[in-house]
């Protein structure tokens, strides 16, 4: 596929500002309130303001905020599910940042659950040797979050356009990040494409789950900020890396789209994983049995599958009791019993799907990309805490942390840079066919997914430039989605046929074990020369 900016119409207008913040889960959010004193900001978001991903977070927040907890704990274990390729830098900021981060974030309204003596409630979650995730409505933190947030930046006045799908970055002559080409649905605002001029932009578009068959991202997660960063010329990072939680209720078999997550934190309260027999098959495969990495538990589930021939693994709460699901799992609770599961009083149908990514376009420690002007926090990005598996519940907190890290940044940022020159849009490049969204989506479940092989990805590879070869079809939001999908697709594949060895939440079947003699560096994706290419960096090649 040539990466070039997507074929659209000429903008048919234009606004003006002076930072511009793409998407309105907690990074965006907390980006757009803290950028909000640096000029005049305008945060653009796909659907509406409440749609990303952070209001499904169910688990929590991690922080270091309980009396026999540490930033050093923390960052002990958020470097041991990296597996050996976390940003120490990086990570020490995270979990040294994080703390006071958490608590400006419930000065901004968030309201956690508290225990008895009024202090935050605090549970665990895979990977983590403390309780340290906070947690609000039970299961609820990521709706309670975006509540607060969105109430905040209400109160803030500032000004929003919704449903606006964005399409690519504009430049200066100097080659600048100008702002962004983007299509705009619905009353009262701009309407069909148009662009917005700014000093400054801001990714935070989330995730790329879509790109799966099985996943627990919403409907918008179509990789847009990736794709853009790619055809803009960024560095793009670690996309091997795709994180597969390992328990999301099990739809049946063909089952499509966004489905319903079942908290670590249930693991966390006490469930346990077992096979159809009630054999507990985590037990003696790691020492945190259920509460294993993510990258281990999602392994476990599917060796266990691939071994009894099962479709599914089982999550057993039964001993949990009913107080405990209506209290603490609230929202879980009603979504199974929507599906036709009472965990109560049974065993809750569980497969791993894809949930999140490690990977994304590469940052410094203030959220700046290689592309001047352009800067990207949460999922989109990749500044290196995350490593080849991203500990539970560090998600969140990244994209607080960051986000307040590019606002600190941004008034020195900008006026250091030059003056800007001519704005222009590039000139567009094909389009995917729309309905070749399914086949990339069975692609790469099939080939790319928790289990991966060199067979199977040179089948990806060879899939998915056969879709990239189809005749030419009309702009559209459907074709703009397909064709960043297949974009990210593309690289992830590309950079999981290079990792060859089992890392993380990248596994390979043909290469079981880690290698840190040639694989204990990054691979890193660009746009050059009219198409992708991967290259490593790090000590040996």
């Amino acid at each position: 596929m040539t990466p070039r900016p997507l074929s659209a119409p000429a903008p048919g207008w234009t606004v003006s500002s002076d930072i511009v913040l793409i998407g309105s889960g907690i990074a965006g959010l907390v980006a757009a309130l803290r950028c909000r004193s640096h000029g005049r900001v305008l945060l653009v978001t796909k659907a509406l303001l409440d749609e990303g991903s952070t209001r499904w977070a169910q688990g929590g927040i991690a922080a270091a905020l309980a009396p026999d907890d540490s930033p050093a704990d923390h960052l002990a274990d958020t470097l041991a599910a990296g597996v050996g390729l976390c940003d120490e830098d990086a990570v020490r900021t995270l979990v040294t940042e994080g703390p006071a981060a958490v608590r400006r974030l419930i000065e901004l309204g968030a309201e956690f659950d508290r225990a008895d003596g009024g202090d935050i409630a605090l549970t665990r979650e895979g990977g983590h040797h403390r309780r340290r995730i906070a947690h609000a409505g039970g299961d609820a933190t990521g709706a309670e979050i975006s509540r607060a947030l969105l109430a905040a930046l209400k109160q803030a006045n500032i000004e929003v356009i919704e449903n606006a799908l964005v399409l690519d970055l504009v430049e200066d002559d100097s080659g600048r990040a100008a702002g962004v080409t983007l299509h705009v649905m619905g009353e009262g605002q701009p309407g069909g494409v148009g662009a917005v001029r700014a000093r400054a932009v801001v990714l935070a578009t989330g995730g790329l789950g879509q790109a799966f068959s099985a996943t627990t991202n919403p409907e918008v997660s179509t990789g847009d900020g990736v794709a853009l960063a790619l055809r803009a010329g960024a560095a793009v990072t670690d996309l091997e890396f795709v994180q597969f939680h390992p328990t999301v209720l099990w739809l049946g078999e063909g089952a499509r789209g966004q489905q319903p997550l079942i908290s670590e934190a249930v693991r966390g309260e006490g469930a346990h994983l077992v096979d159809h027999a009630g054999e507990r098959f985590m037990l003696g495969r790691h020492e945190l049995a259920e509460l294993a990495p993510r990258d281990v538990v999602a392994k476990g589930i599917m060796n266990r599958m691939r071994e009894t021939g099962a479709s599914h693994m089982l999550l057993d709460g039964r001993h949990l009791g009913a107080r405990m699901w209506e209290h603490r799992f609230p929202t879980i609770l009603a979504a199974c019993r929507h599906h036709g599961i009472d965990p109560v009083t049974e065993r809750i149908p569980i497969v791993p799907a894809a949930h999140y990514s490690s990977g994304g376009v590469r940052t410094d420690l203030s959220g700046r990309t290689s592309v001047p002007g352009l800067y990207a926090c949460g999922e989109v990005a990749c500044t290196g805490v995350h490593g080849a598996n991203r500990l539970a519940s560090n998600s969140l907190l990244e994209g607080l942390v960051f986000a307040e890290r590019i606002a600190a940044a941004l008034p020195a940022d900008l006026a250091a840079a030059p003056r800007p020159g001519t704005f222009r849009a590039l000139p567009g490049g094909g389009l995917i066919d729309p309905r070749a969204r399914g086949d990339i989506q069975r692609i790469m479940s099939a080939h790319a997914g928790v289990l991966r092989d060199a067979a199977g990805l040179a089948a990806a590879d060879r899939e998915l430039r056969a879709l990239a070869a189809t005749d030419a079809v009309e702009p559209g939001v459907d074709a703009w989605e397909a064709t960043n999908l297949h974009a990210v697709a593309t690289a992830i594949v590309a950079a999981a046929r290079r990792r060859e060895e089992t890392r993380g939440s990248h596994w390979r079947e043909d290469f079981p074990d880690r290698n840190d003699a040639a694989w204990a560096g990054h691979l890193v994706t660009r746009a050059a020369g009219g198409t992708f290419t991967t290259t490593y960096e790090g000590t040996s090649s």
